[in-house]
């Protein structure tokens, strides 16, 4: 299959995507639409991977994991953003959240609480507790490349069918 940039894009198979990804794809109705490409896991991260892959950072998108906390109760939150921008995470996210405070998330809860690699965290297969923000500027591409779960491949699908995502919400101005 041809796709982003210059990387071998083929069907999703389970032994290049985090378990959870696996069975959400096998569920999801937009899952055949999904293709999958190995990649050097040294280059998971998105500045290298697009430059190494020739794949526009506007092209790419990035799940970042949010912990809000209020008190003593902590809530989670998936944020995904054109890899050209920042999540807004006191702002629009904090509000969102209804939280006082809002951060990335530990890099070990992060890992614990997904089943997924840091470097890789994807919003496909996530806690379906979570709400999945997504900024409407990742709507506007035709297409993006996200994380697959581990660092050692990424998926490529169509934009718009993030929004179909258990706990979806298109968010305006979710990054800047």
């Amino acid at each position: 299959m041809t796709g982003p940039g210059t990387l071998d894009w083929r069907a999703v198979s389970s032994d290049l995507v985090a378990a959870p990804v696996a069975a959400a794809l096998a569920s999801w109705p937009f899952g055949t639409d999904v293709r999958v490409a190995p990649i050097d896991p040294d280059l998971a991260d998105t500045a290298a991977f697009c430059e190494r892959y020739a794949v526009e950072l506007a092209d790419s998108a990035n799940c970042v994991v949010i912990a809000g906390r209020r008190a003593s109760v902590t809530s989670y939150a998936a944020c995904v953003v054109l890899a050209t921008t920042r999540a807004d995470v006191n702002g629009a996210v904090r509000r969102r959240l209804d939280a006082r405070k809002a951060s990335f998330a530990p890099m070990d809860d992060a890992v614990a609480l997904t089943g997924m690699e840091y470097g890789g965290i994807t919003p496909i297969g996530l806690p379906p507790e979570w709400p999945v923000l997504i900024d409407a500027a990742v709507l506007r591409r035709t297409s993006v490349v996200i994380g697959s779960g581990v660092r050692r491949s990424k998926l490529a699908l169509p934009s718009t069918s993030l929004a179909d995502l258990p706990g979806a919400e298109v968010v305006q101005d979710l990054a800047s």
